[in-house]
């Protein structure tokens, strides 16, 4: 399953412990990524400082909805929302 264009959902939802470019310390859950460009596009994709989970994240139907034709950048949101809650230490 390729990326939808103008969702930028796994650039936003999830917590990211690992340095950025430009957020050393990572980013927050629901936080933009300050390498998200204005077109929901990663500017650092193919760069060898992308964080491993970034690059370890793929869009998935469950993820992006794409299965029960509920397909929209809300809805990635929302399911990764769930996830960070779900997956979150105590």
């Amino acid at each position: 399953m390729e990326c939808r264009a103008s969702c930028g959902a796994c650039c936003i939802a999830p917590s990211i412990s690992s340095a950025i470019p430009g957020m050393p310390d990572g980013k927050p859950a629901g936080v933009r990524c300050v390498q998200l460009a204005e077109d929901f596009r990663c500017m650092i994709f193919n760069d060898p400082r992308r964080p491993l989970v970034c690059g370890g994240l793929k869009a998935r139907t469950e993820m992006c909805g794409a299965e029960k034709g509920l397909a929209g950048r809300e809805f990635a949101l929302a399911y990764l929302d769930r996830l960070e809650l779900a997956t979150r230490p105590d």
